[in-house]
């Protein structure tokens, strides 16, 4: 089975989904089966490359729900163990993080891809980093198992650009307008960040339709 998570890593939605998604794939009896591909979507495409107080972005953006929506967002991080910081938080463009992403799954497989989304969620989230930043791409990268003079000669260039700037145009086409979406087997959408239990939910029948399919 495949399972494709359309996301952002500066959509808060994304994180939780994220996790919520892995306590479900944890639990179910086909995970060895199961391949999981993080694919790009910016929720803001025109952000700006210099960094900038998330909670300013928030306030501009939504005035007083603002406080009320980030709130709510803490809450249900912190029933997944997520740690919310909006006072540190930077707004950013992301579109080298979704680059340095499409080189985790293209060069080093899908599992080092999901370990890196994961690094780039607390970083941005919870550690107030700019993930923006090559020197702090790089870091991360690293850690979860890339070759440091392999990436920092990627993010020095413009390699992976076009190919993720096409996939980011793929997302549209395929009518994804909010993150995060979890496709799976190129059939079955389920949009945002949804309890662990919906998501077993949906395993279970896409493997069992999978399974009748094969059969018939």
């Amino acid at each position: 089975m495949l399972v494709e998570i359309y996301s952002d890593v500066v959509c808060p939605w994304c994180y939780i989904g994220e996790r919520r998604f892995g306590k479900a794939l944890g639990s179910f009896t086909g995970a060895d089966d199961v391949e999981v591909v993080f694919r790009p979507f910016q929720l803001d495409p025109d952000a700006p490359s210099t960094p900038s107080p998330l909670l300013d972005s928030l306030r501009s953006k939504f005035g007083p729900g603002a406080r009320a929506m980030t709130e709510r967002v803490t809450d249900a991080g912190a029933g997944e163990g997520i740690q919310f910081r909006w006072e540190d938080a930077i707004a950013v463009n992301t579109l080298t993080a979704h680059r340095l992403l499409r080189l985790a799954e293209q060069e080093y497989g899908t599992s080092v891809q999901r370990a890196l989304a994961e690094r780039l969620f607390e970083a941005h989230f919870t550690l107030g980093a700019n993930i923006a930043d090559p020197g702090l791409l790089t870091t991360l990268a690293v850690a979860v198992g890339m070759d440091r003079e392999r990436v920092e000669r990627y993010l020095s260039s413009d390699e992976g650009l076009a190919e993720t700037l096409d996939a980011l145009r793929h997302a549209r086409e395929l009518g994804i307008t909010a993150v995060p979406s979890f496709v799976f087997d190129g059939q079955y959408l389920v949009e945002g960040g949804q309890p662990a239990e919906t998501f077993v939910a949906v395993l279970n029948e896409v493997a069992e339709r999978a399974a009748q399919e094969g059969a018939a």
